[in-house]
Protein backbone atom coordinates (compact mmCIF):
# COMPACT_ATOMS: atom_id res chain seq x y z
CA UNK A 1 0.00 0.00 0.00
CA UNK A 2 1.35 3.14 -1.38
CA UNK A 3 1.53 5.82 1.51
CA UNK A 4 0.10 9.64 -0.21
CA UNK A 5 2.15 12.47 1.10
CA UNK A 6 -0.02 15.44 1.30
CA UNK A 7 2.57 18.47 -0.06
CA UNK A 8 0.26 21.27 0.44
CA UNK A 9 0.27 20.74 3.83
CA UNK A 10 3.40 20.31 4.54
CA UNK A 11 4.72 23.37 2.53
CA UNK A 12 6.69 24.31 5.74
CA UNK A 13 7.76 21.69 6.23
CA UNK A 14 9.81 21.24 2.92
CA UNK A 15 10.99 25.36 3.62
CA UNK A 16 12.62 23.91 6.92
CA UNK A 17 14.06 20.80 5.16
CA UNK A 18 15.18 21.79 1.59
CA UNK A 19 17.53 24.09 1.34
CA UNK A 20 16.84 27.50 -0.33
CA UNK A 21 19.47 26.66 -3.08
CA UNK A 22 17.93 23.81 -4.42
CA UNK A 23 14.36 25.33 -4.46
CA UNK A 24 13.08 26.47 -7.89
CA UNK A 25 11.52 29.57 -7.19
CA UNK A 26 15.51 30.72 -6.36
CA UNK A 27 16.89 30.54 -9.61
CA UNK A 28 15.25 33.33 -11.45
CA UNK A 29 15.86 33.99 -14.78
CA UNK A 30 19.22 36.21 -14.90
CA UNK A 31 18.66 39.69 -15.76
CA UNK A 32 19.94 41.31 -18.81
CA UNK A 33 23.13 43.07 -18.28
CA UNK A 34 22.75 46.96 -18.20
CA UNK A 35 23.63 48.65 -21.78
CA UNK A 36 26.98 50.72 -21.84
CA UNK A 37 25.91 54.19 -21.23
CA UNK A 38 27.15 56.24 -24.27
CA UNK A 39 30.42 58.11 -24.22
CA UNK A 40 29.64 61.62 -23.46
CA UNK A 41 30.95 63.79 -26.46
CA UNK A 42 34.28 65.91 -26.01
CA UNK A 43 33.84 69.05 -24.84
CA UNK A 44 34.00 71.91 -26.66
CA UNK A 45 37.31 74.06 -26.09
CA UNK A 46 37.32 77.16 -24.04
CA UNK A 47 37.63 80.24 -26.11
CA UNK A 48 41.97 81.21 -26.18
CA UNK A 49 41.98 84.21 -23.35
CA UNK A 50 43.20 86.94 -25.54
CA UNK A 51 46.08 87.55 -22.88
CA UNK A 52 45.20 91.21 -21.99
CA UNK A 53 43.56 92.32 -19.16
CA UNK A 54 41.59 95.71 -20.62
CA UNK A 55 40.82 96.85 -16.71
CA UNK A 56 44.68 97.01 -16.88
CA UNK A 57 44.93 98.60 -20.37
CA UNK A 58 42.62 101.28 -18.67
CA UNK A 59 44.44 101.99 -15.66
CA UNK A 60 47.74 102.76 -18.18
CA UNK A 61 45.75 105.03 -20.05
CA UNK A 62 44.44 107.17 -17.61
CA UNK A 63 48.22 107.41 -15.62
CA UNK A 64 49.50 108.41 -18.66
CA UNK A 65 46.57 111.13 -19.13
CA UNK A 66 47.41 112.30 -16.12
CA UNK A 67 50.94 112.94 -16.15
CA UNK A 68 50.43 114.80 -18.75
CA UNK A 69 47.83 116.99 -16.93
CA UNK A 70 50.24 117.24 -13.76
CA UNK A 71 52.89 118.24 -16.29
CA UNK A 72 51.39 121.21 -17.87
CA UNK A 73 49.39 122.46 -15.09
CA UNK A 74 50.82 121.48 -12.17
CA UNK A 75 48.05 120.65 -9.81
CA UNK A 76 49.20 119.74 -6.53
CA UNK A 77 45.94 117.62 -5.80
CA UNK A 78 46.42 115.50 -9.23
CA UNK A 79 48.91 112.90 -7.63
CA UNK A 80 46.16 112.37 -4.63
CA UNK A 81 43.10 112.20 -6.98
CA UNK A 82 45.32 109.36 -8.90
CA UNK A 83 48.93 108.93 -8.29
CA UNK A 84 49.93 107.68 -11.74
CA UNK A 85 53.66 106.43 -10.60
CA UNK A 86 53.19 104.11 -8.70
CA UNK A 87 49.78 102.63 -10.40
CA UNK A 88 52.14 102.44 -13.56
CA UNK A 89 55.11 100.62 -11.53
CA UNK A 90 52.26 97.95 -10.39
CA UNK A 91 51.25 97.08 -13.38
CA UNK A 92 54.72 96.75 -14.68
CA UNK A 93 55.43 94.66 -11.96
CA UNK A 94 52.28 92.37 -12.91
CA UNK A 95 53.58 91.98 -16.67
CA UNK A 96 56.69 91.08 -15.19
CA UNK A 97 55.64 88.48 -13.04
CA UNK A 98 53.44 86.94 -15.91
CA UNK A 99 56.82 86.66 -18.10
CA UNK A 100 58.89 85.49 -15.29
CA UNK A 101 57.14 81.59 -15.91
CA UNK A 102 60.14 81.54 -18.69
CA UNK A 103 63.26 81.67 -17.80
CA UNK A 104 64.17 84.56 -15.82
CA UNK A 105 67.00 85.46 -17.71
CA UNK A 106 65.48 86.14 -20.91
CA UNK A 107 63.05 87.48 -19.54
CA UNK A 108 65.23 90.20 -18.01
CA UNK A 109 66.48 90.44 -22.03
CA UNK A 110 63.46 90.99 -23.43
CA UNK A 111 62.50 93.86 -20.90
CA UNK A 112 65.66 95.20 -21.49
CA UNK A 113 65.37 95.41 -25.35
CA UNK A 114 61.85 96.52 -25.07
CA UNK A 115 62.79 99.28 -22.74
CA UNK A 116 66.39 100.64 -24.19
CA UNK A 117 65.42 101.46 -28.09
CA UNK A 118 63.16 104.15 -27.36
CA UNK A 119 65.57 105.64 -24.81
CA UNK A 120 68.43 105.17 -27.26
CA UNK A 121 66.13 107.52 -29.90
CA UNK A 122 65.61 109.90 -27.25
CA UNK A 123 68.66 110.29 -26.59
CA UNK A 124 70.39 110.63 -29.48
CA UNK A 125 67.34 113.66 -30.74
CA UNK A 126 68.16 115.55 -26.92
CA UNK A 127 71.78 115.22 -26.90
CA UNK A 128 71.88 116.42 -30.26
CA UNK A 129 69.96 119.21 -29.84
CA UNK A 130 71.96 120.02 -26.41
CA UNK A 131 75.23 120.23 -28.71
CA UNK A 132 74.01 122.40 -31.16
CA UNK A 133 72.33 124.64 -28.26
CA UNK A 134 76.40 125.23 -26.50
CA UNK A 135 76.67 122.49 -24.43
CA UNK A 136 79.94 119.72 -24.55
CA UNK A 137 82.83 118.90 -22.32
CA UNK A 138 84.04 122.00 -21.22
CA UNK A 139 80.41 122.86 -19.96
CA UNK A 140 80.51 119.96 -17.62
CA UNK A 141 84.09 121.57 -15.99
CA UNK A 142 85.14 117.86 -15.70
CA UNK A 143 85.84 116.80 -19.22
CA UNK A 144 87.26 113.66 -18.41
CA UNK A 145 84.21 112.57 -16.67
CA UNK A 146 81.81 113.76 -19.61
CA UNK A 147 82.57 111.36 -21.97
CA UNK A 148 81.73 108.30 -19.25
CA UNK A 149 79.09 110.02 -17.76
CA UNK A 150 77.36 109.33 -21.91
CA UNK A 151 77.17 105.58 -21.14
CA UNK A 152 74.19 106.48 -18.74
CA UNK A 153 72.24 107.15 -22.12
CA UNK A 154 72.42 103.93 -23.20
CA UNK A 155 72.20 101.93 -19.98
CA UNK A 156 70.70 103.69 -17.47
CA UNK A 157 71.12 102.59 -14.12
CA UNK A 158 71.51 106.06 -13.25
CA UNK A 159 70.69 109.18 -14.33
CA UNK A 160 72.38 110.03 -17.46
CA UNK A 161 73.65 113.87 -17.97
CA UNK A 162 72.55 116.56 -19.53
CA UNK A 163 72.89 120.49 -19.46
CA UNK A 164 71.12 122.75 -16.86
CA UNK A 165 71.52 125.71 -18.69
CA UNK A 166 71.96 126.41 -22.46
CA UNK A 167 71.56 129.49 -24.88
CA UNK A 168 67.93 128.22 -25.31
CA UNK A 169 68.53 128.74 -29.43
CA UNK A 170 68.96 132.35 -29.36
CA UNK A 171 66.15 133.14 -26.60
CA UNK A 172 63.69 131.19 -28.82
CA UNK A 173 62.70 128.59 -25.55
CA UNK A 174 63.74 128.96 -21.85
CA UNK A 175 67.27 128.59 -21.00
CA UNK A 176 66.89 125.42 -18.71
CA UNK A 177 65.03 123.40 -21.36
CA UNK A 178 67.09 120.05 -20.78
CA UNK A 179 66.52 119.78 -17.73
CA UNK A 180 62.82 120.09 -18.28
CA UNK A 181 62.64 117.66 -21.46
CA UNK A 182 64.59 114.85 -19.54
CA UNK A 183 62.75 114.62 -16.52
CA UNK A 184 60.22 111.84 -17.54
CA UNK A 185 64.40 109.61 -17.35
CA UNK A 186 64.01 108.91 -13.94
CA UNK A 187 60.80 106.45 -14.51
CA UNK A 188 63.04 104.42 -16.93
CA UNK A 189 66.15 104.66 -14.52
CA UNK A 190 63.75 102.87 -11.72
CA UNK A 191 61.90 100.58 -14.18
CA UNK A 192 65.26 98.87 -15.07
CA UNK A 193 66.43 98.08 -11.45
CA UNK A 194 63.10 96.60 -10.99
CA UNK A 195 63.35 94.57 -14.08
CA UNK A 196 66.83 93.36 -13.13
CA UNK A 197 65.83 92.45 -9.49
CA UNK A 198 62.58 90.97 -9.93
CA UNK A 199 63.95 87.86 -10.31
CA UNK A 200 65.01 87.87 -6.63
CA UNK A 201 61.93 90.19 -5.82
CA UNK A 202 59.36 87.34 -6.99
CA UNK A 203 61.53 84.43 -5.08
CA UNK A 204 61.11 86.67 -2.06
CA UNK A 205 57.70 87.51 -2.09
CA UNK A 206 56.90 83.59 -2.84
CA UNK A 207 58.75 82.88 0.63
CA UNK A 208 57.78 85.63 2.61
CA UNK A 209 54.94 88.12 1.00
CA UNK A 210 54.46 90.17 3.93
CA UNK A 211 57.83 91.06 4.54
CA UNK A 212 58.85 91.75 1.34
CA UNK A 213 55.80 94.22 0.27
CA UNK A 214 56.90 96.21 3.87
CA UNK A 215 60.87 96.32 3.11
CA UNK A 216 60.56 99.24 0.16
CA UNK A 217 58.29 101.07 2.37
CA UNK A 218 60.23 100.78 5.55
CA UNK A 219 63.51 101.40 3.71
CA UNK A 220 62.13 104.77 2.49
CA UNK A 221 60.73 105.89 5.91
CA UNK A 222 64.44 104.78 7.16
CA UNK A 223 65.97 106.95 4.48
CA UNK A 224 63.97 110.07 4.79
CA UNK A 225 64.15 110.16 8.14
CA UNK A 226 67.31 108.34 10.30
CA UNK A 227 69.95 108.26 7.11
CA UNK A 228 68.65 111.50 5.36
CA UNK A 229 72.09 113.63 6.69
CA UNK A 230 74.88 110.77 6.10
CA UNK A 231 76.97 112.22 3.19
CA UNK A 232 77.29 108.86 1.81
CA UNK A 233 73.90 108.56 0.36
CA UNK A 234 74.64 111.71 -1.49
CA UNK A 235 73.73 112.23 -5.31
CA UNK A 236 73.40 109.80 -7.43
CA UNK A 237 73.48 106.36 -4.89
CA UNK A 238 70.78 108.65 -2.83
CA UNK A 239 68.65 109.05 -6.08
CA UNK A 240 68.73 105.34 -7.32
CA UNK A 241 67.64 103.95 -3.69
CA UNK A 242 64.73 106.97 -2.64
CA UNK A 243 63.15 106.07 -6.17
CA UNK A 244 63.44 102.44 -5.97
CA UNK A 245 62.03 102.44 -2.47
CA UNK A 246 59.34 104.40 -2.96
CA UNK A 247 57.32 102.48 -5.55
CA UNK A 248 58.98 99.25 -4.54
CA UNK A 249 56.25 98.30 -2.80
CA UNK A 250 53.69 99.05 -5.57
CA UNK A 251 55.86 96.97 -7.98
CA UNK A 252 55.55 94.09 -5.67
CA UNK A 253 52.10 94.46 -5.24
CA UNK A 254 51.63 94.56 -8.67
CA UNK A 255 53.62 90.63 -8.64
CA UNK A 256 51.31 89.35 -6.16
CA UNK A 257 48.41 90.49 -8.00
CA UNK A 258 49.50 88.35 -10.90
CA UNK A 259 50.52 85.85 -8.17
CA UNK A 260 46.89 85.47 -6.52
CA UNK A 261 48.04 86.47 -3.40
CA UNK A 262 45.78 88.97 -2.87
CA UNK A 263 42.97 86.89 -3.49
CA UNK A 264 43.79 84.43 -0.66
CA UNK A 265 43.93 86.79 2.20
CA UNK A 266 39.93 87.45 3.18
CA UNK A 267 38.11 90.02 1.40
CA UNK A 268 37.74 92.48 4.50
CA UNK A 269 41.76 92.90 4.68
CA UNK A 270 42.45 95.24 1.91
CA UNK A 271 39.91 97.53 2.29
CA UNK A 272 40.56 97.81 5.97
CA UNK A 273 44.13 97.72 5.94
CA UNK A 274 44.72 99.87 2.54
CA UNK A 275 42.52 103.03 3.72
CA UNK A 276 44.90 102.90 7.16
CA UNK A 277 47.81 103.20 4.62
CA UNK A 278 46.50 106.03 2.71
CA UNK A 279 45.94 108.15 6.12
CA UNK A 280 49.10 107.37 7.82
CA UNK A 281 50.80 108.85 4.19
CA UNK A 282 48.43 112.03 4.64
CA UNK A 283 49.05 113.07 7.61
CA UNK A 284 52.45 113.12 7.57
CA UNK A 285 52.21 115.00 4.46
CA UNK A 286 49.79 117.46 6.86
CA UNK A 287 52.67 117.66 9.39
CA UNK A 288 55.42 119.03 7.02
CA UNK A 289 57.31 122.25 7.87
CA UNK A 290 55.98 124.31 4.55
CA UNK A 291 54.47 127.56 3.09
CA UNK A 292 51.04 127.99 4.67
CA UNK A 293 49.90 129.76 1.66
CA UNK A 294 51.39 127.10 -0.93
CA UNK A 295 49.87 124.08 -1.10
CA UNK A 296 52.15 120.62 0.11
CA UNK A 297 52.75 118.67 -3.24
CA UNK A 298 52.74 114.78 -1.95
CA UNK A 299 55.30 114.43 -4.78
CA UNK A 300 57.73 116.42 -3.21
CA UNK A 301 57.97 114.07 -0.05
CA UNK A 302 58.80 110.80 -0.52
CA UNK A 303 57.25 109.07 2.86
CA UNK A 304 54.08 110.41 1.88
CA UNK A 305 54.22 108.94 -1.66
CA UNK A 306 55.01 106.09 -1.04
CA UNK A 307 52.31 105.22 1.50
CA UNK A 308 49.29 107.06 -0.19
CA UNK A 309 50.33 105.10 -3.47
CA UNK A 310 50.96 101.52 -2.30
CA UNK A 311 47.43 101.66 -0.61
CA UNK A 312 45.85 103.60 -3.63
CA UNK A 313 46.99 100.66 -5.82
CA UNK A 314 46.27 97.91 -3.17
CA UNK A 315 42.53 99.03 -3.49
CA UNK A 316 42.45 99.27 -7.42
CA UNK A 317 44.08 95.71 -7.69
CA UNK A 318 41.82 94.52 -4.96
CA UNK A 319 38.67 95.29 -7.51
CA UNK A 320 39.67 94.56 -10.40
CA UNK A 321 37.19 92.98 -12.38
CA UNK A 322 39.80 91.34 -15.10
CA UNK A 323 38.02 92.45 -18.52
CA UNK A 324 39.11 90.47 -21.19
CA UNK A 325 36.53 92.69 -22.84
CA UNK A 326 34.87 96.48 -22.62
CA UNK A 327 32.42 96.82 -20.73
CA UNK A 328 29.19 98.41 -23.03
CA UNK A 329 30.23 102.08 -21.89
CA UNK A 330 33.83 102.20 -22.67
CA UNK A 331 33.46 100.32 -26.25
CA UNK A 332 33.81 104.07 -27.92
CA UNK A 333 37.06 104.68 -25.92
CA UNK A 334 38.63 101.50 -27.55
CA UNK A 335 40.94 102.96 -29.89
CA UNK A 336 43.03 105.35 -27.81
CA UNK A 337 43.14 103.42 -24.84
CA UNK A 338 44.54 101.16 -27.20
CA UNK A 339 46.87 103.23 -28.64
CA UNK A 340 48.29 104.89 -25.84
CA UNK A 341 49.07 101.20 -24.18
CA UNK A 342 50.53 100.53 -28.00
CA UNK A 343 53.12 103.75 -27.40
CA UNK A 344 53.11 104.02 -23.98
CA UNK A 345 57.14 104.63 -23.70
CA UNK A 346 56.60 107.00 -26.23
CA UNK A 347 54.34 109.15 -25.11
CA UNK A 348 55.86 109.34 -21.39
CA UNK A 349 59.22 110.06 -22.80
CA UNK A 350 58.50 113.11 -25.24
CA UNK A 351 55.41 114.94 -23.95
CA UNK A 352 57.15 117.42 -21.97
CA UNK A 353 59.38 117.93 -25.38
CA UNK A 354 56.10 118.83 -27.08
CA UNK A 355 55.10 121.32 -23.68
CA UNK A 356 58.23 122.54 -24.12
CA UNK A 357 57.89 123.72 -27.51
CA UNK A 358 54.53 124.52 -27.20
CA UNK A 359 55.72 128.01 -25.26
CA UNK A 360 57.33 129.30 -28.44
CA UNK A 361 54.66 128.52 -30.49
CA UNK A 362 52.45 130.57 -28.73
CA UNK A 363 54.40 133.17 -27.61
CA UNK A 364 54.14 135.15 -31.29
CA UNK A 365 50.67 135.19 -31.38
CA UNK A 366 51.00 138.26 -28.57
CA UNK A 367 52.19 139.80 -31.04
CA UNK A 368 48.99 139.58 -33.68
CA UNK A 369 47.01 142.59 -32.99
CA UNK A 370 43.95 140.70 -33.82
CA UNK A 371 44.67 137.83 -31.70
CA UNK A 372 46.00 140.34 -28.73
CA UNK A 373 42.57 142.54 -28.51
CA UNK A 374 40.38 139.30 -29.22
CA UNK A 375 42.16 136.44 -28.03
CA UNK A 376 43.92 137.44 -24.79
CA UNK A 377 42.04 135.42 -22.27
CA UNK A 378 43.01 132.14 -24.50
CA UNK A 379 46.77 133.27 -24.64
CA UNK A 380 47.09 133.81 -20.47
CA UNK A 381 45.07 129.95 -19.94
CA UNK A 382 47.02 127.38 -18.59
CA UNK A 383 44.59 125.06 -21.25
CA UNK A 384 46.00 126.64 -24.44
CA UNK A 385 49.69 125.00 -23.96
CA UNK A 386 47.99 121.69 -23.52
CA UNK A 387 45.83 121.81 -26.60
CA UNK A 388 48.58 123.11 -28.81
CA UNK A 389 50.96 120.40 -26.85
CA UNK A 390 48.59 117.17 -27.58
CA UNK A 391 48.86 117.24 -31.58
CA UNK A 392 52.63 117.92 -30.95
CA UNK A 393 52.27 114.71 -29.25
CA UNK A 394 50.95 112.91 -31.92
CA UNK A 395 53.23 114.03 -34.01
CA UNK A 396 56.28 112.83 -31.98
CA UNK A 397 55.04 109.34 -31.23
CA UNK A 398 54.23 109.13 -34.80
CA UNK A 399 57.29 110.22 -35.82
CA UNK A 400 59.64 107.94 -32.91
CA UNK A 401 56.82 105.64 -31.98
CA UNK A 402 57.76 102.84 -34.69
CA UNK A 403 61.02 101.62 -32.41
CA UNK A 404 58.75 100.35 -29.56
CA UNK A 405 57.42 97.86 -32.53
CA UNK A 406 61.03 97.02 -33.53
CA UNK A 407 62.34 96.65 -29.69
CA UNK A 408 59.62 94.25 -29.43
CA UNK A 409 59.83 92.88 -33.05
CA UNK A 410 56.75 93.40 -34.34
CA UNK A 411 55.99 95.04 -37.78
CA UNK A 412 56.78 98.97 -37.40
CA UNK A 413 53.58 101.26 -37.71
CA UNK A 414 53.38 104.81 -37.80
CA UNK A 415 50.13 104.87 -36.49
CA UNK A 416 48.90 101.64 -34.28
CA UNK A 417 45.15 102.46 -33.81
CA UNK A 418 42.79 99.17 -33.99
CA UNK A 419 41.17 98.84 -37.27
CA UNK A 420 37.27 98.08 -37.73
CA UNK A 421 36.20 94.12 -38.23
CA UNK A 422 32.79 94.04 -38.96
CA UNK A 423 31.53 97.52 -37.49
CA UNK A 424 33.12 97.19 -33.76
CA UNK A 425 36.60 97.99 -32.82
CA UNK A 426 39.26 95.18 -32.55
CA UNK A 427 39.42 94.41 -28.42
CA UNK A 428 43.08 94.18 -28.21
CA UNK A 429 45.82 96.97 -29.58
Amino acid sequence: MTASFDFGRNQETLRLRIPDAFRPEFHPEPEPEPEPEPEPEPAAPAPRRSGRDRYLDLLRALALVRVVVYHNFGWFWLPVVFPSMGVMFALAGSLMTRSLSRPALGVVRSRMRRLLPPMWLFGAVVLTLEIIDGWGPDAEGHPEWWWGKLLFWLVPLSTPPYAESLNGFGGLVEPGWAEQVVVPLWYLRAYLWYVLLSPLMLWALRRMPVVTLAVPLVVTVVLNTLLVDQEFLYGRVRENLSDFAMFGSCWILGMAHQEGLLKKIPQYVVPSVAPLVMVAGWWYLQTRPVDPTVHTDIESWPIAQALWSFGFVAILLHVSPSWEQWPRPLERWNGLISLLNSRAVSVYLWHVAALVVAIPLIDPLWSVGFVYEHFQWLLMSQWFPLLVAIPLIGLLVLAFGWVEDVAAKRRPRLFPYPRRVRGRRRAGA
